[in-house]
């Protein structure tokens, strides 16, 4: 007698369907066990990742893993057992990773088991790697920055020309010129003169006498 498949429950039927509905407007998820957090803790830790347009969510793991599978999710089924936090991430992912490790400093039950990020499995020790790159955002602030020490460099040897001007001061350095549009000769020669008018020139001293 062939054993007949038992049907899902049109609750869980629709749970699952509500999951796949919230995955699906994520590109990364982070998982994690939060046994022995407190509620105080998880709502901090909530805040924390919202303030970063991430969501915490506390999943029940056969309907997340049922839904993952439905979303073409591979290998995350090992992430799933245990009490299960999944962190929902839609851009900086390693920013919200950052962010789940720091705060097992406050709540050092908190394990991040791995995720899966940018269409890849990452495991524990890859995105704790992962966590301690520079996100776009940090690193927009960094280039900003540069950018505008430049920029403040700039303005400050501008308003220094201007101030020397208005001072009545030559604001330029002084340069030697490569050449002079004209040079000046170095001694001017005296034109000879013309004897006067019906006065014969004076013979040379050295010339000999006709014999």
């Amino acid at each position: 007698m062939a054993v007949k498949a038992k049907k899902i429950q049109p609750a869980k039927t629709a749970a699952i369907e509500a999951a796949k509905k919230t995955f699906a407007d994520y590109n990364d998820f982070i998982f994690a066990d939060y046994r022995g957090m407190t509620v105080e803790q998880i709502t901090q830790l909530r805040r924390k990742l919202r303030e970063q347009s991430a969501v915490l969510k506390v999943v029940k793991n056969n309907f997340a893993r049922i839904a993952f599978a439905d979303m073409k999710i591979d290998n995350v089924a090992d992430y799933l057992k245990g009490p299960t936090v999944v962190a929902m991430v839609k851009e900086d992912s390693n920013e919200v990773a950052k962010t789940l490790f720091d705060f097992t400093k406050d709540a050092p039950t908190l394990n991040v088991k791995g995720g899966f990020i940018g269409k890849e499995i990452y495991d524990a020790a890859k995105i704790s790697e992962f966590s301690k790159i520079p996100g776009k955002k940090t690193l927009i602030a960094m280039l900003m920055s540069a950018i505008n020490g430049s920029a403040r460099q700039l303005a400050a040897t501008l308003q220094a020309y201007v101030d020397k001007k208005s001072a009545g001061g030559d604001a330029s350095p002084e340069a030697p010129k490569a050449e002079e549009a004209s040079a000046a000769p170095a001694a001017d020669a005296a034109p000879a003169e013309k004897p006067a008018e019906g006065t014969a020139e004076a013979p040379k001293a050295d010339a000999a006498p006709e014999a």
